[in-house]
């Protein structure tokens, strides 16, 4: 009965190449399972899974239903093969948002500062016509009038030197 188990397991041959192709060596190993397990008839896990996998991926797009259109099924199917394509596009598309935000946070700063500095510039302008209009020898004269100086009739004329 022993022999009988041993026969119906299957060997498995493994075929391993050393080296590149055109040396040509290879190697032949037979591997014997270590423990002999009791045949069930229930498939493994990565049998399910390879089969669920096949059923959901070759049904052809012609053949859908509305019952799984309306149920999601489709949409499921198309997120679960699209996921980092999915995930890429929502990054990009709010580090884009994330920018644009920063940009015209930025615009109405820079904006603000122009305004103060126009407002600046201006200010500067009335304190100098003002300084400029306070120098003006006629102001000066009018508005010091304890002293002893007097606004000319005459206009102002150039003295001449006889050079030697």
């Amino acid at each position: 009965m022993a022999d009988e188990e041993k026969n119906l397991q299957p060997e498995i041959e493994l075929e391993i190449s050393v080296g590149e192709e055109s040396e040509g060596l290879s190697q032949k190993e037979e591997v014997q399972p270590e423990e002999e397990q009791p045949m069930t008839k229930e498939p493994s896990a990565l049998q399910q899974m390879k089969e669920q996998i096949s059923e959901d991926d070759d049904a052809p797009i012609g053949s859908l239903t509305l019952r799984q259109i309306v149920g999601g099924d489709y949409l499921f199917t198309l997120v679960r093969h699209h996921v980092v394509l999915i995930l890429l596009i929502v990054l990009i598309t709010t580090v884009y948002i994330g920018f644009r935000y920063q940009c015209q946070q930025d615009v109405i700063e820079i904006n603000r500062l122009e305004g103060e500095l126009v407002k600046a510039k201006y200010k500067a302008l009335s304190s100098s016509s003002n300084l400029t209009e306070m120098c003006r020898q006629s102001n000066v004269l009018r508005l010091n009038q304890d002293t002893l100086l007097e606004i000319s009739d005459q206009p102002p004329f150039i003295i001449e030197v006889p050079e030697e």
